[in-house]
């Protein structure tokens, strides 16, 4: 792939930051682990061998009876008799962690929370689940959902600043005075309000944050367009007939987007911040539900295991740094004083 040299000396100051740098592959890395969640922890095999036919029970519902057991529900793998019937006409390939996020640890050498163990990595909470497999669901949670809700609050607030700033006007005068009485909400006693009356989930949570997330780059993608939409190429571009929506999009979104890009970081931190927050004080997501805020809580009710706050804390203190420091090193990157 050829780059231009405006792209290479964008990566070179990208690279020059080896802060960001660095934390740019730990993120990828995590990115990498939350995508590979069900191979890494689960309370099913990842794969396994019965009778010479490979089964997935990862993705897989198979009843107990076609092993040679008793009943017709779903296999539980972690049953000593199970694993015995298996045995006997094959073989399993566990993940490395061998619990799912909502597994239960009945064989506990003392009551839950049980503190860390070679059984348990990092414990076990109050409800005997194993803090690993939570801790790993629940990062891929926190960044799903930290992502979703950039890229959608970027398109509305792109489109929205975009508008703004090229026909000004009126248009730009009612729009801000919204966005000025909007801003100004209590943005997250709204959502505890709203949280309580809608039936809390993943979907409807971001629904509600969308709500006033997407006014994070109405403003530097409007003075953007405002500073571009008299420049020479533009005028040339009307006076040729081109009609506006061209313009705005081939002529003076490519330079809004250098502003917004670097900020697209920060956006996601905030979500997971806020979707934290929200869990921790229980109006986010469903009860059960493997969160960062959820174990953040679970550790001030059990102050007894610090294993659960002290991952918890950890666990959010490492996530919002390297999302913290990729913005910086991005911020460097197309930063015109340092490409020009």
């Amino acid at each position: 792939m050829i780059l231009s040299p405006l792209a290479r000396r964008r990566l070179q100051n990208f690279r020059a930051n080896r802060r960001g740098y660095v934390s740019f592959w730990l993120l990828m890395a995590v990115v990498a682990i939350s995508l590979l969640t069900p191979v890494i922890a689960n309370d099913k095999p990842v794969v396994m061998s019965f009778k010479n036919h490979l089964y997935f029970p990862s993705m897989q519902n198979i009843p107990e009876k076609f092993f040679g057991g008793d009943f017709d529900t779903n296999a539980d793998y972690r049953d000593p008799y199970v694993q015995k019937l298996i045995a006997q006409n094959g073989w399993m390939v566990w993940p490395m962690v061998r619990y799912s996020y909502d597994t239960i640890n009945y064989n506990l050498p003392q009551p839950a929370p049980s503190p860390p163990s070679r059984e348990n990595w990092l414990g076990t909470d109050d409800q005997g689940r194993d803090v690993l497999a939570r801790l790993i669901y629940g990062v891929r949670v926190s960044l799903a959902f930290g992502f979703i809700l950039t890229t959608l609050s970027s398109l509305i607030g792109i489109a929205a600043g975009a508008v703004q700033g090229f026909f000004g006007g009126w248009l730009d005068m009612a729009f801000q005075r919204f966005i000025e009485i909007w801003s100004g909400m209590p943005v997250l006693y709204l959502l505890i309000i709203m949280a309580s009356v809608i039936a809390p989930g993943f979907w409807s949570l971001l629904g509600l944050m969308l709500l006033f997330s997407w006014m994070a780059l109405v403003g530097v993608v409007r003075a953007e367009f405002y500073r571009v939409r008299n420049f020479d190429y533009v005028r040339a571009a009307r006076a040729l007939g081109v009609d506006n929506l061209t313009i705005m999009q081939r002529h003076i979104l490519p330079n809004a987007l250098v502003a917004t890009i670097s900020l697209l970081p920060f956006i996601i931190s905030g979500g997971v911040t806020t979707l934290t927050s929200l869990d921790f004080l229980g109006f986010g997501l469903p009860p059960g539900s493997p969160s960062l805020g959820e174990l953040l809580s679970q550790g001030k009710d059990n102050l007894q295991a610090p294993w659960l706050g002290l991952t918890a804390f950890f666990s959010l203190a490492f996530l919002l740094s390297i999302l913290t420091f990729v913005g910086e090193a991005v911020r460097d990157a197309f930063d015109p004083r340092k490409v020009g």
